[in-house]
């Protein structure tokens, strides 16, 4: 349970970090008119777990907080995945 619980930690911890660190670089980017980070790759991020940073990168960077997809979206996605990791809290 000790290795599943590590994994699970590094996994959530790499995927926020790529998740914030891609935000940025999405939001550099735009500001210099380079080539962009989809954003089918930026919420496959979130829907992975890095929906807590990419939301606080969406409010630090002031990115993608215009479109519906990303500031309905992202907020939804970690709801639903904290409602999933209390009913696993709790029935497992």
């Amino acid at each position: 349970m000790d290795l599943l619980r590590e994994l699970l930690i590094f996994w959530f911890s790499a995927v926020n970090l790529l998740a914030f660190a891609l935000c940025g670089w999405d939001k550099l980017s735009a500001k210099r008119g380079a080539r962009r980070v989809p954003e089918r790759r930026l919420l496959a991020f979130c829907v992975l777990g890095g929906s807590p940073a990419f939301l606080l990168g969406m409010a630090l960077f002031h990115h993608k907080t215009r479109k519906p997809k990303f500031y309905v979206g992202v907020p939804l996605i970690l709801v639903a995945q904290l409602t999933l990791l209390v009913l696993a809290l709790r029935f497992l």
